[in-house]
């Protein structure tokens, strides 16, 4: 599927999801999601919220990490160029920096093919303190 197909059809409920993500920088779960657009008068259900959330990810335009208590977050990464790309991640308040990880790409690609792996995918989580919160 090419970038500009998605799996997702156009909705007032899928836009009002991916402008609360928009309108924040750091990852947020879709509970704290759901509750910004049912503060907003929004009529929608934790279910659409979740299932808008899964189709944006499958169409990457969202990113999903677990934070370190293994909760579910999302972000909208649908402006950003270059595709896949990592994080890091405060503990504290949430704030997500992209980062440039070749090193990271190349031993996963080395790690599957010694172990005679192809068509390799990851998920690199890596988090700490901004220095606001330091």
């Amino acid at each position: 599927m090419s970038p500009q197909q998605t799996r997702t059809r156009a909705t007032a409920q899928g836009a009002a999801v991916r402008d609360a993500l928009r309108a924040e920088d750091g990852f947020r779960s879709a509970q704290s999601v759901y509750a910004v657009l049912r503060a907003d008068g929004q009529k929608i259900g934790l279910s659409t919220v979740y299932r808008h959330l899964q189709a944006f990810t499958d169409d990457g335009v969202v990113d999903v990490i677990h934070n370190p208590d293994g909760e579910t977050v999302y972000r909208f990464c649908g402006d950003t160029p270059g595709g896949h790309h990592h994080h890091v991640v405060c503990r504290s308040c949430g704030r997500a920096e992209e980062v440039e990880g070749s090193a990271v790409e190349r031993w996963a690609e080395q790690t599957a093919a010694k172990a005679g792996f192809v068509d390799v995918d990851h998920t690199v989580e890596v988090f700490g303190l901004c220095p606001d919160c330091a």
